[in-house]
């Protein structure tokens, strides 16, 4: 007899992912982000790094993180200077727009989180954080469409 899909974790992680993705995605509209710009902005947000870092720390090809870049410095919300000490490498920090647009996300996405995890305690939310942490998942061998 076939597993039902309650009992397969890829069905359930995958699921619950998608409804879960949903539901960020919402809070992230709340500052009108993509939530791949969101992201960058929040790697950015401890301080300025070079794109290079930027880059490895997302786990986005570089090509794709200058489609990211261009589009938050269109919106005004990053910007990308040259290196003074390397003129080949570009230093990438959050303006201040950025910084008052990730504010906004940071609250957004609280809230969901308190939605989605409140039935967790605390204990029970960082066991979750470092079971997920050890799902072997490359993201190279899955393009994803976020």
């Amino acid at each position: 007899m076939a597993a039902l899909p309650s009992d397969r974790l890829g069905f359930l992680l995958s699921f619950r992912g998608e409804l879960t993705g949903a539901r960020i995605r919402a809070a992230l509209g709340v500052a009108g982000l993509h939530p791949r710009n969101a992201m960058t902005l929040m790697q950015l947000a401890p301080g300025a790094m070079s794109q290079r870092d930027l880059a490895a720390a997302m786990e986005v090809d570089p090509s794709q993180l200058v489609a990211i870049l261009n589009e938050l410095e269109a919106d005004g919300l990053a910007e990308r200077r040259r290196d003074p000490a390397d003129r080949r490498r570009h230093i990438v920090k959050i303006t201040e727009a950025g910084a008052a647009a990730l504010g906004r996300v940071d609250a957004a996405v609280g809230e969901a989180e308190r939605e989605l995890f409140g039935g967790l305690t605390e204990a029970e939310q960082t066991l979750l954080r470092g079971l997920l942490d050890r799902v072997v998942v490359n993201p190279a061998d899955h393009e994803c469409g976020e």
